[in-house]
């Protein structure tokens, strides 16, 4: 079964949360993240992108920007940007835009169950990204960034929730990407002991995005206990810091793909090889977005068509094989395309759904493209079915929005 633990947060003061609370380090990149912050001394991007404070040409993975995260950390709690709560707590944090809101529960997670597989995957990490995520909590001792989990829904957990949520929150802000953000501290000792007692007989929790943050601060936390001949398995290090969410609020948005050229093919050519697969209709020059499973969009020379796949291409009783990234891959993108490792193909390139399939045809008509796909979004009940296998997704399969904005609450390892 699965821990979640309260935990003395660091939070900034009410008054600076909105200046403090950043986006996520792995959506932006350095130049980004420079603008995004500019001249706003609160901005916690200064502690998870920390290379924004130096020359521009600086390594990313040099010791130069590690030591700055640290001084940087270490500033935001010495100027009072970041002040540690007096006693554990859960947290509630919902995001809400539109008409929806999803309410997430801050603890910590076990290290030990990301270890022992009760913390689901469903993705492959890069070990690259990985070690930079360590080294980040390594030198802050913190984990500075939640990472974002789910876990089969429980109404105990949700009347609880419901409850809290009935007070004022302590944080209660739009960002500028118009998403809103609402925090509430869980203060009553019996309501922490209830949702600690009910979140162990969670049979697992699965990482729904951060599979990079997840990896590095549970392996600092399993080095960390190695490194400690007096382990007891009480320390904090035994933990880090999640927001989970129930799996029936989420909801997994497209991520499409766009691609150079047509490996050599006219367009005739191409359409005629996509035959052989799929049910192929023009529908002219309005994007044209899936609406079901193993229906695809594709946009080529300013003009939209269905793309139905054919019987033979999928296995819907396979966690693998009735994804429809699994069919484009195979069908098009590797068998037509001649794209074999959609993680280093330079060819090939991914459009999170959020920026709307306008942005597959910007890409297409200015003649960066050639070609667009739009895909329906895989759902809650595939990405856990494919963890629960032992399964890994393909390359770019899923997009969570709105992100976590981080500095919210941190989680020291001491």
């Amino acid at each position: 079964m699965a821990t979640l633990k309260p935990f003395k947060g660091y939070r900034p003061p009410k008054e600076i949360v909105k200046d403090l609370a950043s986006r996520p380090y792995d959506v932006l990149d350095s130049d980004e993240a420079r603008k995004e912050a500019g001249t706003n001394p609160y901005s916690f991007l200064r502690v998870v992108k920390p290379e924004i404070e130096l020359p521009e040409d600086t390594n990313l993975y040099s010791q130069s920007v590690y030591d700055k995260a640290l001084s940087n950390f270490k500033k935001f709690i010495n100027n009072g940007y970041l002040v540690q709560d007096n006693k554990r707590h859960f947290y509630v944090y919902a995001q809400s835009w539109g008409n929806k809101t999803q309410y997430g529960i801050v603890g910590c997670a076990g290290v030990e169950d990301y270890m022992n597989d009760i913390i689901k995957k469903h993705e492959l990490t890069r070990p690259d990204k990985e070690e930079d995520r360590m080294k980040h909590v390594r030198i802050t001792n913190a984990n500075a960034e939640p990472v974002f989990f789910t876990y089969p829904a429980q109404k105990e957990i949700d009347d609880i929730v419901a409850g809290v949520v009935k007070n004022e929150p302590v944080y209660d802000f739009i960002s500028d990407d118009n998403f809103g953000h609402h925090f509430w501290i869980i203060e009553d000792d019996s309501t922490i002991q209830k949702l600690e007692k009910l979140f162990d007989k969670v049979p697992n929790f699965y990482v729904a995005d951060g599979h990079h943050r997840t990896a590095a601060a549970a392996l600092v936390g399993n080095e960390k206990k190695k490194n400690n001949p007096n382990h007891t398995g009480n320390e904090e290090y035994n933990y880090f810091m999640a927001v989970l969410f129930p799996d029936n609020q989420l909801t997994i948005i497209d991520y499409n793909r766009v691609v150079k050229d047509l490996n050599g093919l006219s367009e005739e050519e191409f359409i005629n090889k996509l035959k052989e697969n799929f049910e192929i209709e023009k529908k002219g020059s309005q994007p044209y977005k899936p609406a079901k499973l193993h229906t695809f969009g594709m946009y080529l020379e300013g003009e939209w068509y269905s793309l139905k796949a054919k019987d033979n291409t999928y296995d819907d009783n396979d966690p693998i094989g009735v994804l429809d990234v699994t069919i484009l891959s195979k069908y098009v993108l590797d068998e037509i395309l001649g794209i074999k490792n959609l993680r280093t193909d330079k060819r090939i390139d991914f459009v999170g759904g959020i920026r709307g399939l306008e942005e597959l045809e910007r890409r297409v008509d200015s003649g960066e493209m050639k070609v667009a796909f739009a895909l329906y979004p895989v759902t809650m009940k595939q990405l856990m079915d494919i963890a629960d296998t032992g399964n890994i997704m393909p390359p770019k399969t899923t997009w969570f929005e709105p992100k976590l904005r981080s500095g919210l609450v941190v989680h020291t390892l001491d």
